[in-house]
């Protein structure tokens, strides 16, 4: 697998995390790999072969070969029928809703075509574009520019978003976010509202996909020795604590995702 991380423009880097590229060859013997939650909305290009996403153990659709990943309240698998070949755009949790009108809750756990967000002969332009480009740069620059475009037109976050995320993120995810929320039932719907519409998920949902980024970057790097430690460190009540909410999110314990072959693409992310 050839995994590589790009920079985004000075006036995109509040919103835009990086780009992405993916590159791997066929393989009969490649496994399903499983995608985890991470707080993010991604809109991807696929260049190479189709890309099965199952919906069960055995049934499965195709991805759009333009599309945006919203955001995940469970992991998924995946699996490539030929060769590998992706830009993606990955956004912060408050970034994507920067670029169209369409509120997010409608995203979650599905790909959406970029043809139903910015319209058909926008999208295609788009799509066209980004496989008549010669090299990731140049992918980069044709990219940006659409968003710096549809940046001009402005969208906006709210305020209680942002202040919510801000803190969500600089602890990690660990903030209990009732100590967020002291302004009463009314502002907690608002927030709420807000969310969902901005963000796509709950708060709650945000921060647990936060503070799983956050345990993974601990687990794959070997940062901390034992999953006692880990939990101590992302702040769980206990070790049972953080396998439970490992497994909600994720399918599978700590350590069965440490022994996987089915998790070496997640893995990859991390390292």
């Amino acid at each position: 697998m050839n995994y590589q991380t790009y920079n985004p423009h000075k006036d995109l880097e509040s919103i835009v995390k990086f780009y992405w590229t993916l590159e791997v060859p066929f393989d009969p013997k490649n496994q399903k790999q499983k995608i985890v939650p991470d707080g993010c909305i991604e809109m991807t290009f696929n260049f190479g072969d189709n890309i099965k996403r199952f919906i069960s153990e055995t049934d499965f659709i195709l991805h759009p070969n333009a599309m945006v990943m919203g955001q995940r309240t469970k992991s998924f698998d995946i699996l490539p029928t030929g060769k590998v070949d992706t830009f993606a755009i990955c956004f912060y949790s408050i970034g994507f809703a920067n670029f169209v009108t369409m509120p997010l809750e409608n995203l979650v756990d599905k790909e959406t075509p970029i043809s139903e967000l910015f319209g058909q002969e926008e999208a295609k332009e788009l799509e066209q574009q980004m496989i008549r480009a010669n090299a990731t740069e140049e992918r980069v620059a044709t990219i940006e520019a659409f968003l710096l475009k549809k940046l001009n037109e402005k969208k906006t976050i709210s305020h209680i978003v942002k202040a919510t995320v801000d803190a969500l993120l600089k602890t990690n995810g660990t903030t209990p976010i009732n100590l967020l929320l002291t302004e009463g039932i009314s502002k907690r719907r608002q927030l709420e509202r807000h969310f969902r519409k901005q963000i796509g998920i709950s708060p709650k949902q945000l921060s647990k996909a936060i503070r799983l980024q956050a345990t993974l970057n601990l687990l794959l790097n070997k940062k901390l020795e034992t999953l006692t430690e880990i939990a101590y460190e992302s702040q769980y009540f206990d070790q049972n604590h953080f396998i439970k909410d490992f497994k909600d999110l994720v399918g599978v314990t700590p350590k069965e995702f440490l022994d996987s072959e089915h998790m070496a693409l997640s893995a990859l992310f991390y390292k």
